[in-house]
């Protein structure tokens, strides 16, 4: 199974639109994780419409439509491992052991908020993922997405995706 995960995209504060290779690798996944700050909701009206299966939450920059619409917090079982998705997890300081407690049925957990990319685990095996931002690298060299395979309950080749600069 091909996942892909990405946040804070925020369209069209930060971008006009979405990259390119960031909806063809959309196309190509078989579940799509979005952790907030999608800031318009035709952003978020395009991702369901190209996604086989959308997993997505709303973060601190959308407004009431997207509220609305989408979770604080969003859950999936996958093949036997448990995701969550939520914006924000506070400070990278202590960050494993506040979101393993948080989080204590969780296996993956995805979120966004700071634009930075972040791949760890916390010491009972929780995984956290930040895909960073496709459109805002803020500090960062590279504006950036993530995408993984899950394979027979096993998540496997997690890949930080660069995004060509913008123009």
């Amino acid at each position: 199974m091909r996942l892909l995960l990405t946040s804070d995209t925020h369209v069209p504060t930060r971008a006009r639109s979405l990259p390119a290779p960031l909806l063809d690798a959309v196309d190509d996944a078989d579940v799509v994780f979005h952790a907030g700050d999608w800031v318009d909701t035709a952003t978020l009206d395009l991702l369901q419409a190209r996604s086989r299966h959308l997993v997505a939450v709303h973060g601190n920059n959308d407004g009431a439509a997207l509220r609305e619409r989408l979770p604080r917090i969003a859950r999936a079982d996958l093949q036997g491992v448990r995701f969550a998705v939520v914006h924000e997890t506070g400070p990278a300081r202590d960050r494993e052991q506040r979101c393993e407690a948080r989080f204590p049925d969780t296996d993956v957990l995805v979120f966004g908020h700071s634009h930075i990319p972040w791949d760890s685990r916390a010491p009972g095996g929780l995984r956290l993922l930040n895909p960073g931002s496709p459109t805002d690298r803020r500090r960062q060299p590279f504006a950036t997405y993530l995408t993984a395979l899950l394979d027979d309950g096993h998540l496997t080749d997690v890949q930080l995706h660069r995004l060509p600069p913008r123009r």
